[in-house]
């Protein structure tokens, strides 16, 4: 019978679970589309039941792809979409509330309240500082505003956990509740010192520690799928990360100093590190990357809320193109942006800026401005916030930075690839294995049943599919770079005043 490594990357706006081979092949593929519901400005959730259908639907396709059998599944590796969170009812396994996704800002006055009082005490324990992009800040809304949650912890039923703890607590029939550091250190919840949740923390955010998951290595057999609840498969699960430290893996950047960025519905770039916790002077966030036999490696965080959802927006609300896909030919349509600009800070400007009154914004309109201007000035506009994360990232840790590597739907936009090489002066490389997040984490999957050594073994299978190299001149680079941070800056506070 052929065997078959699984990944499934739970993403934003779906989950796609992959089938690999022993040599690390892609055998099969499957995608379940995951709604994100926005009923009011700020807010934005998942129903509990469409995350799990996506994981279960987008297996199936997976596993019928490949005629595979559900005894054939040698592992299983799960990365998600980080921050997000659901609590739910121990006993009965009901949610209480709605997943609350990463991106909701709900509470962001409240929030800002905590960090005025805070904020100091807790970059000193997490190395992060208080923002409503964090697990917390969701966990703090749910406590102050769903009785019921606060009733079940006064019960000792509640249960609370990103979405790696609730897929794998679904997954086992219950059997397994557990997280692993990467995923932990992006929660506001978790001393990077002491590697263990914090009383002090969870107090300040409404919640009890000992109500969250247990703290395993990111990569280890935490128990088995039943398989009255997953499709039929008896399976280890054995491998857990967040979305950007899968695709860290997946991109082969496994020595301190390489990085990738990861273009989908936000833009995502992180650094390895080492065994250095990095702390950031330019806004940047030092996280957990993974660990591994209880050997810590670190790396630093930069990321962009909105970069895919804007070509998207102007798709799908705007309608000045039929799909996303139409940007490229649009944006090459044209010698130049004419002097546009987007901030697309529809949620704000995450690093190096942490501005949650920032507006999205477009500047240098005129009577010559065409659709085609605005799609342009988009997609640039990923560029330039890529870039200037990649800036903070050099000036962080004065490591020469000579190539970038990339992967996510957008890097098969021509244009935005060749732009982006161009705005950072550096080449980009792209892999073979295109979805590099589910192949992270299949492969912490392996590594966690004991097939491989180490995560060294990966160098043998990451491949260049494609290499694009700068060629914009310096001083044209740096007008359009200076052009873009006039714009930024008339973009920020401006829900306040």
């Amino acid at each position: 019978m052929k065997k078959y490594y699984m990944g499934i990357d739970q993403g934003t706006t779906g989950t796609r679970t992959l089938l690999f081979d022993r040599a690390w092949n892609v055998i099969a593929s499957g995608y379940e589309a995951l709604p994100v519901i926005s009923e009011k400005k700020g807010w934005a959730e998942h129903q509990v039941e469409d995350i799990w259908r996506s994981v279960l639907g987008s297996t199936a396709k997976a596993m019928k792809a490949a005629n595979a059998e559900t005894d054939s599944i040698l592992s299983i590796g799960i990365n998600h979409e980080g921050e997000s969170v659901i609590v739910w009812d121990s006993r009965t396994g009901e949610p209480v509330y709605p997943c609350i996704v990463w991106q909701d800002k709900r509470n962001v006055r409240e929030i800002e309240e905590i960090a005025w009082q805070y904020n100091d005490q807790v970059k000193e324990k997490t190395g992060l500082m208080v923002d409503t992009y964090f697990s917390a800040a969701k966990y703090a809304w749910i406590m102050a505003h769903v009785p019921k949650a606060k009733e079940l912890m006064e019960e000792n039923r509640l249960m609370a956990g990103t979405l790696d703890t609730w897929l794998i607590w679904k997954m086992s029939h219950g059997r397994v509740y557990v997280t692993e550091p990467s995923t932990a250190s992006r929660t506001l919840l978790y001393n990077v010192k002491e590697k263990k949740w914090d009383d002090e923390l969870a107090e300040i955010f409404g919640l009890q520690a000992d109500v969250l998951p247990e703290i395993c290595n990111s990569a280890q057999i935490y128990g088995e799928t039943d398989p009255l609840d997953f499709l039929g498969i008896q399976a280890p699960i054995a491998g857990i990360l967040v979305d950007q430290q899968a695709a860290l893996i997946g991109q082969g950047c496994i020595h301190p100093g390489m990085i990738k960025t990861t273009y989908g519905t936000g833009c995502f770039m992180l650094m390895n590190t080492g065994n250095v916790c990095v702390d950031s002077q330019y806004g940047l966030l030092p996280t957990v990357a993974w660990q591994v036999n209880g050997n810590t490696t670190y790396a630093l965080d930069g990321g962009v809320y909105t970069t895919g959802a804007a070509t998207k927006w102007l798709s799908d609300s705007l309608q000045i193109m039929e799909s996303p896909k139409d940007s490229e030919a649009l944006a090459k349509s044209i010698p130049d942006n004419g002097g546009l600009y987007f901030v697309p800070a529809f949620n704000g400007l995450a690093a190096p800026h942490w501005d949650s009154y920032a507006s999205g914004m477009m500047i240098g309109i005129n009577t010559h401005t065409t659709r085609a201007h605005v799609v342009r000035a988009a997609l640039e506009a990923t560029a330039y916030q890529v870039n200037d994360v990649l800036a903070s990232m050099a000036g962080d840790t004065s490591i020469p930075i000579t190539v970038m590597r990339c992967n996510g739907a957008a890097t098969q936009n021509s244009f935005l690839m060749q732009f982006q090489s161009d705005i950072l002066g550096i080449p980009l490389e792209l892999p073979v294995i295109e979805e590099s997040t589910a192949f992270g984490a299949a492969f912490m999957g392996a590594v966690g049943i004991g097939d491989y050594d180490s995560l060294q073994a990966i160098e043998e299978f990451w491949q260049v599919r494609k290499v694009y190299e700068p060629s914009m001149p310096a001083d044209e680079r740096d007008a359009l770079v200076y052009e873009w941070h006039r714009s930024v800056q008339r973009a920020k506070f401006w829900i306040e005043t």
